[in-house]
């Protein structure tokens, strides 16, 4: 098999004519096959050079997909699945990667930690088991967690949290607002106990709230019901929305 034209082609890439056909090629798989003008290839050197070039490829694009935002292997391994590619080549596609260092679990596990604690409410426990769903060695996950999380308040970090779900629940009492923060904060991955701690030492208030929600109550049930009836509509109002029964009467 005789090559008998080579163009320049974009990016990395090259035209090759062998035996009257094109081929584009990698400017790899040209060094690797010291491939010229007027060479020739015997044929089961040209099949490895075509596999080459196909692990090329793959290995490429597995490079962008990485560049656009840090990834592991397991997410690498899915993506060119997807793209049906055969295992072999995504076996060396990805020790390529941890070979040329585009692919570093460790700094993989930290980045993943530090943006889960900057950009999000993110609890340690699902921090981790994110991590652990990510096929990710679990020592290096402890370890490095155990590190970052060293230097982070995370009794001030659910503090934060509780006020700000206090915020947006303004017109909940008291009982029902502690559970639903507590499941929420338990489902974000904190420690149920440290949870509590903190949620005991906030002081919550429903005065003010149980008498503004006490008149809503009132004005949207006195228009069907009265006296003993309507007392018991208020009430029930009240219960849900988490008043103590004890205080909703209460100046």
């Amino acid at each position: 098999m005789k090559v008998t034209k080579i163009i320049k082609d974009k990016s990395n890439k090259y035209k090759v004519i062998i035996d009257d056909i094109e081929y584009i090629l990698y400017d790899d798989v040209l060094l690797k096959y010291s491939l010229g003008l007027k060479n020739e290839i015997d044929k089961s050197s040209f099949n490895d050079l075509l596999e080459y070039n196909d692990f090329l490829t793959y290995y490429y694009i597995s490079l962008k997909y990485i560049q656009n935002r840090l990834r592991c292997e397991k997410e690498v391994r899915t993506y060119l699945s997807k793209k049906n590619v055969d295992k072999n080549i995504i076996d060396r596609v990805i020790d390529k990667l941890y070979n040329d260092s585009y692919l570093n679990d460790y700094v993989y596990i930290k980045s993943y930690i530090n943006d889960s604690i900057n950009l999000s409410d993110k609890g340690p426990f699902k921090i981790k088991q994110e991590l652990i769903n990510l096929d990710l060695d679990i020592n290096l996950i402890d370890e490095t967690l155990d590190t970052i999380l060293s230097k982070v308040d995370l009794n001030k970090r659910i503090e934060n949290i509780i006020n700000k779900k206090i915020k947006v629940n303004k017109d909940k009492g008291s009982n029902y607002l502690k559970r639903k923060i507590l499941f929420s904060l338990i489902n974000l991955g904190y420690n149920k106990e440290v949870i509590l701690s903190v949620l005991n030492s906030i002081t919550f208030n429903d005065t003010d709230i149980i008498k503004k929600e006490r008149e809503k109550a009132y004005n949207k049930y006195s228009k069907k019901y009265s006296g003993y009836e309507l007392d018991l509509k208020v009430k029930s109002y009240l219960y849900r929305k988490g008043f103590n029964i004890g205080d909703m009467y209460e100046e």
